[in-house]
């Protein structure tokens, strides 16, 4: 599955609105521990059962880092139908991010 580019234009469509939860990953050109999350984000879509992953900008889109309140990046937050469930700022693994995914969701 392919990350999806969340903007402040198309946010409500492929993430407010959705039935599905998704994993919301902000972040910027500049940061270096966005650069390192990347590849673990990748990863992770490759799993058939991982839910889906949303990267947003936070440099493009002042309308949703500030809706989030988005203060350090890398910051992750799941999402499920508007509302946020969990969230953690900074670099995790892997199992990390399943973990905070699956407690979002039970």
């Amino acid at each position: 599955m392919a990350i999806l580019h969340i903007t402040d234009e198309n946010y409500a469509q492929l993430a407010e609105n959705s039935d599905e939860p998704i994993l919301l990953d902000f972040w910027a050109d500049w940061c270096m521990p966005c650069k390192m999350l990347g590849p673990v984000l990748e990863g992770l879509t490759d799993e058939k059962d991982f839910i889906r992953v949303g990267k947003v900008n936070v440099d493009e889109c002042p309308e949703l880092t500030e809706a989030f309140g988005v203060q350090s990046v890398p910051l992750l937050v799941v999402l499920k139908q508007g509302e946020v469930l969990e969230s953690s700022v900074g670099v995790k693994s892997q199992e990390a991010i399943r973990a905070m995914v699956q407690n979002a969701l039970s």
